[in-house]
Order: C-alpha cells, then sequence, then structure tokens
C-alpha cells in the first residue's frame, strides 16, 4: 500500500460513480476487501449488511461470495439508514458485531443515526464505509467528502485506511496482513476492548479503478497468526491534521468519545453498600437480569422500566411513578442503584436529581450517569453483611400491590354459560361477547401484546407513546426485551427489529420477534418494510397502535401552551397514509384489529413469515 499523498491521479475524477465496462482480472480493491472482510468473519461476524454502490462494489462482491459459501447471512438493503440499524439489531441481539457496508458520500452520512444509537446503547457495530482516493478529497470531485472522522464523537476505534495498489496472488502481501490487523483491532473496539463497553468502530476504504476484479483464491483461507503488523505511531489523528492535508494513509485513533465516556481503570474490587440506608434499585434500558440479583441480594424494591429486561421477581415494583411521588416511600429513599439506562418517566428523573440522595451507577456505555452531581461511578457492587430492612421492603410491596393493575379480560362465567335457565346463559354469552368485542385502548394493546410474548420470542418497543403506556400498566414478566433507548429517537425501529430476528433466528430461537410502536414510528422507517425477494423473511409482528399521529405531544407541556391550530401542524402531525397498501406494497400481510378477541387471535395465529398488524387508536 502506499500513502495517499504518493498516489497518482485517477480516472475517476470525472467519471462519477458509473462502473466499468469490464471486470478486471485482478483488483487490489478486491484483494483488500478479501483481506478485510475475510479476517472479520475469522474473528466472529456472521452478518453482512450491504447497500449498493459503485465504490464499495469489491466489498459487496466479496460479502456475496461468503454468503454463497455459507459462512456469512448476507442482507441487502437499498437505504443505507435502514442498512446501518438492521446491523445495530443483529449487535444488539448477538452481541457479536454485523459489518454494513456502503459507498462514498451521503451513503456514509445516512449511518450516522445508527453509530450515534449504538455508541450510547453499547452495541458492537462495524462501518465500512468505501471511498474516493484522497487526491479527490476537496477538488470538488463528484460524490466525494471527508468521510474520514464523519462519526469520530461515537467510534471507539477507526481508520482511514491506505489506498490499495497491489494485487496479492498469495494472501501473504504487506498490505494484507495490514488489513488483517485492523480487522482484528476493529473487531476487538467493538466489543469493548480496554474500553468499558461495546460500540460502533469505522473504517473507511478509498479505492482505485479497477474497482473490482476476481475473487483471490486465497479468500477463506485459514490463515496463521501473522507477525503484528505495527501501525504508523506518529499519524496524527483526524482532528489533528490541517484542513489542506490529502489523507488516505491509515491513520487510526480511539474515536471522539470524550474522557468522560471512559473511566479511568475500572477497579477490581467491589463497592461494597452497606445495610442501613433506605435503598431503591432503578432498572433502565438494558439493565437485564443484574438488577433483579442485585435486588434479591439486598432486600431492597426493584424500580424497573418496562424496557430493562429486570421486569420481574418478588420485588418488583408496580405503578411505581405513583410511588415514587409518595412522601413516605420515594421521598424518603436515601439511597439508588442505578443499573442500565433510565429514560422512560420524569419521577426516577426528579430521584436521581436529587442531591440529598446517594447515587450509585453501575458504568454502561455513552455518557455516565449524573443527573445531582454527586452520583458515584462504580464497575462492581457487593452487597454488605446484615439483614435486610424487612420494614422498608415490607411498605413497598403493600404499595405495590394496591397499585397493581389488572388488564385481564375478564373470566367467562362457567355456571351462568352452562345453566339450564335461559335469562342466565343469554346474559353470560351476551357479557362474553361484550367482553371479546370490546373497542381497543393503549393499555389494552400493550397488554394483549405483553401477555403473547413469552421467553422465546422478542419484542421490540419503539419510542412511542406506547413505550410509556406499558411501563405505567404491565406486570412483571421475564421475557427479551429490546429498545433503541440510547438516544430514544423513533428512527430505526422496524430495520432494528428486523436486525433482532435476523440474529435470534439464525441462532436457532423458534419464537416470534414483534415490535410494538406507533405510526409516526412506522411511517419514519417505511424503508425497512422492503426485503429483497431472494431473502428469508423473518417470522416477525410488526403491532402499530395508528391514532393518526403523534400524541405523545398530547401528553407534555407544550399541549399547554400551544394553539390547536399550530400544534396539529408541527406537532402532532397528522397523516392520511393506508397501512393496509403500504403492507401490501412493501409484501407483508396485513390484519386490521378493531377488538380484543381480533387482537388476540391474530397475535396468537400461526406465523411463518411477518404480518403488519394496524390496531386504530382514538386520540
Amino acid at each position: 500500500m502506499t500513502a495517499a499523498n504518493s498516489a497518482a491521479p485517477s480516472a475517476d475524477v470525472s467519471s462519477g460513480d458509473a462502473p466499468p465496462d469490464a471486470r478486471s482480472p485482478a483488483s487490489p480493491a478486491t484483494d483488500a476487501a478479501a483481506a478485510l472482510l475475510g479476517r472479520l468473519v475469522d474473528r466472529g461476524v456472521r452478518h453482512v449488511v450491504v447497500s449498493p454502490g459503485s465504490r464499495s462494489q469489491a466489498l459487496a462482491l466479496v460479502a456475496a461470495e461468503l454468503e454463497a459459501r455459507d459462512v456469512v447471512r448476507l442482507h441487502v438493503r437499498i437505504d443505507e439508514r435502514v442498512a446501518g440499524f438492521t446491523a445495530l439489531g443483529v449487535g444488539r441481539e448477538s452481541g457479536v458485531p454485523a459489518v454494513v457496508v456502503c459507498t462514498s458520500g451521503t451513503a456514509a452520512a445516512n449511518l450516522l443515526p445508527a453509530a450515534l444509537e449504538a455508541h450510547h446503547a453499547g452495541v458492537p457495530l462495524i462501518l465500512v464505509t468505501a471511498d474516493r482516493p484522497p487526491e479527490l478529497r476537496g477538488v470538488g470531485a463528484n460524490q466525494t467528502t471527508r468521510q474520514p472522522g464523519m462519526y469520530a464523537p461515537s467510534v471507539r476505534y477507526e481508520a482511514d485506511l491506505p489506498v490499495p495498489d497491489q494485487v496479492d496472488a498469495g494472501g501473504d502481501a504487506a498490505q494484507t496482513a495490514l488489513l488483517r490487523t485492523v480487522a482484528d483491532e476493529a473487531f476487538d473496539a467493538a466489543l469493548g476492548a480496554g474500553l468499558r463497553s461495546a460500540g460502533p468502530v469505522h473504517l473507511n476504504m478509498p479505492l482505485r479503478e479497477p474497482l473490482a476484479g476476481e475473487l483471490p483464491a486465497w479468500l477463506g483461507m485459514p490463515v496463521l497468526d501473522p507477525a503484528p503488523v505495527v501501525l504508523d505511531p506518529d499519524r496524527p489523528p483526524i482532528d489533528e491534521q490541517p484542513e489542506d492535508e490529502a489523507s488516505g494513509a491509515l491513520y487510526q485513533g480511539g474515536g471522539g468519545i470524550g474522557g468522560s465516556d471512559v473511566p479511568d481503570e475500572p477497579g477490581e474490587l467491589p463497592t461494597v453498600l452497606a445495610r442501613g440506608p433506605r435503598t431503591v434499585v432503578i432498572a433502565g434500558a438494558d439493565a437485564g437480569p443484574d438488577a433483579e440479583v442485585l435486588s434479591s441480594a439486598g432486600g431492597w424494591p426493584l424500580v424497573a422500566e418496562i424496557v430493562s429486561g429486570s421486569r420481574f421477581g418478588p420485588h418488583l415494583v408496580h405503578g411505581y411513578r405513583i410511588l415514587l411521588r409518595e412522601p413516605e416511600l420515594g421521598g424518603r429513599v436515601e439511597r439508588v442503584v442505578v443499573v442500565g439506562h433510565p429514560t422512560l418517566s420524569r419521577e426516577v428523573t426528579a430521584l436521581l436529581s436529587r442531591t440529598d440522595v446517594e447515587v450509585f451507577a453501575l458504568r454502561g456505555p455513552g455518557e455516565p450517569l449524573n443527573l445531582n452531581g454527586r452520583t458515584v461511578p462504580v464497575d462492581l457492587i457487593a452487597v454488605g453483611a446484615g439483614e435486610a430492612d424487612r420494614d422498608w421492603l415490607g411498605a413497598w410491596m403493600r404499595a405495590s400491590r394496591a397499585a397493581a393493575v389488572d388488564l385481564a379480560p375478564p373470566a367467562p362465567d362457567a355456571d351462568a354459560l352452562s345453566s339450564v335457565v335461559p335469562d342466565e346463559r343469554l346474559g353470560a354469552i351476551r357479557d362474553e361477547l361484550g367482553v371479546i368485542r370490546a373497542p381497543l385502548d393503549r393499555e389494552a394493546l400493550v397488554d394483549a401484546v405483553w401477555r403473547a410474548t413469552w421467553p422465546h420470542d422478542r419484542l421490540m418497543f419503539g419510542s412511542s407513546r406506547l413505550v410509556r403506556v406499558a411501563d405505567a400498566v404491565l406486570a412483571g414478566k421475564r421475557v427479551p426485551v429490546h429498545a433503541n433507548r440510547g438516544l430514544a429517537g423513533i428512527d430505526g425501529t422496524v430495520a432494528t427489529a428486523i436486525g433482532i430476528a435476523l440474529a435470534a433466528e439464525s441462532a436457532g430461537a423458534r419464537g416470534v420477534t414483534r415490535v410494538l410502536l406507533g405510526d409516526l414510528a412506522l411511517l419514519h422507517d417505511l424503508g425497512a418494510l422492503l426485503l429483497p425477494p431472494g431473502e428469508a423473511a423473518p417470522r416477525m409482528q410488526v403491532i402499530v397502535g395508528n391514532d393518526g399521529g403523534g400524541t405523545i405531544f398530547d401528553g407534555l407541556e407544550v399541549a399547554e401552551i400551544a394553539g390547536e391550530a399550530a400544534m396539529d401542524r408541527v406537532l402532532y402531525t397528522p397523516h392520511t397514509a393506508d397501512l393496509e397498501r403500504l403492507a401490501a406494497a412493501t409484501g407483508w400481510e396485513f390484519r386490521r384489529a378493531t377488538t380484543r378477541g381480533e387482537l388476540d387471535q391474530a397475535l396468537t395465529a400461526p406465523l411463518s413469515g411477518r404480518i403488519l398488524i394496524e390496531v386504530p387508536l382514538t386520540r
């Protein structure tokens, strides 16, 4: 490989993105793509997501060959934003990064939302962006921008690779060894090696014509661990390079995650929490079972968000928002232990902002939690010796039982239904039909989806009004739950859920992946519904609570100050989209459920592919 500054000008200056007339017998671009992707597969990558483009054709063709050899699952997506979130979903479910490949220009920019979510949620993700050669940067060349550093504030590792200039006949050339080393470092960084949390990495690959050639014979052959390639330690990171300096020789960096995101070395000993202070455990997004284990060990009440994966166990608090406002419960909290990323309630935010409460937060991805200016970050927690405060726990559990909401439909009156008295029997039949035919509201919708979901299923919540309703009313249940709460955006919800389903099914899971979201979140991610005809459809149910717009704003302060016309125009944003036609246009089965009976039937019917279930709701 040569440094970019010494490279000869390319004919690519005026050719746009048109492919050459014929594939070259061999191409440095293809050999480089084979070295990079081949090594990532060796390390454990099993899913590659590709958006089509000319500049990235070598990477795409190598990915297609790896799929043909049955060593990866390849997913092709027209829209790069959809591709990024699909890869994010794979990493979310599997814990192993997926590779997403795209061409240059705005294609690379469309991966930024997924990169941001991966950073803040701690999800492994490998972004591989093809680029024009460095001599075309900053001179007005077509489809060319400054891609190096594009994701710098969020990535765990980034490299602007040298332009490949060698055809490697044996798979042992210097450029191949270097690319394999970069692949190793990128894979490790995506998993969080040395950085405490997993996250996105970015490999920018500038390429010159010929952009593709014959695949090297050594692709997929076993590789002996090579001698380590020493990467140039003197190359400045991208944010220190002069604006007019051409790039393209390898630079590497740990990304732009700030010092606050990467704390000191983790302590080897756990932080021991002594008995005494009145304590609650807060489980936010992605807390997982650890929060419940800690709650049980300490004998402490467990406040678990619906997206935490911790909403189960004997100490689970129902109706926690109301109880946190109670002076005798929330008002008496002296210590909080936080696991995960809490985002769903103002009551939790208010508690964590109190300066009179001692807050310990287990370190996680993204920015450290410190709402009260004195939160203590910890790596491990142990519970001190002694008896649990049974009075404190008991007060919470009694209040929890009183605050629990029973959304189960009333059981049929078996005696009346079998009565020989006509009026009794007919009355029971009318009551039963009334239950089945009752119109759906948001509480009944989230309850039906929650009841239909079991440990072998996956449930994805969109950042819509429905997730807050679910958080307020649903009981405890140990099921796999996902949600993009790193930044809590509505974008990419369906694509992320598809990635989750693909990863789960490829690992042998036999359940259904459900995604519960609002109509605007669905419309924001319509491109995710487009799946190539050659790819197997995952087992999915997309359940859409359609209230005609963004009703989440009706519950915020803006609803009290905005005029009705302005509120509808710029916040509620009403629409007239026909979801049945959208489903038909994108190849999804469709059902509309207006009653609890219809919804239960749709959720529990045998499923082999994908279905969109619309539930009309009033504003």
